[in-house]
């Protein structure tokens, strides 16, 4: 059925929960994984001066950013190397996530995506956003949504 799945991960309870499920429906049809752990750049402009303002260093706060989405991925690589999935993981910045999602399922080859949602509601959903929405909008790949 599907023998090239982009797992899209943020390295949450639910991601990681997901990616058991991305791993048996890889198995099962003699697939292979590859899951992608998106950074969005460093949200805030540093102000230069003595204006007495402390902002964050944008190195430290992208490098503890690429830091942790390693970890999501070596997460979802522990999950594939266990149900003896083939797997390859990416880490990639990138101001709007969903682009980046749809750009990697189409270089890498994938036949699907599988993505887990968190399914907020509200205004939660209208202030976060909702990546997996914007990634159904704008591919044309079957996307398998998992909670």
């Amino acid at each position: 059925m599907f023998t090239h799945i982009l797992f899209p991960t943020d390295g949450s309870e639910l991601s990681d929960k997901v990616a058991a499920r991305v791993m048996e429906l890889a198995r099962v049809h003699g697939g292979r994984v590859t899951a992608i752990s998106v950074i969005q750049p460093f949200p805030f402009m540093t102000l230069s001066g003595d204006s007495g303002i402390v902002a964050p260093d944008a190195e430290v706060f992208e490098g503890q950013m690429e830091r942790a989405a390693r970890d999501n991925v070596n997460k979802v690589a522990a999950a594939a190397s266990a149900a003896g999935v083939p797997f390859e993981g990416l880490v990639a910045l990138a101001p709007s996530p969903y682009q980046e999602i749809v750009a990697a399922a189409e270089k890498h080859g994938c036949d699907a995506i599988v993505m887990a949602s968190h399914g907020r509601k509200g205004l939660n959903k209208l202030f976060l956003g909702s990546e997996t929405q914007k990634v159904l909008a704008h591919t044309e790949l079957p996307v398998l949504v998992l909670r």
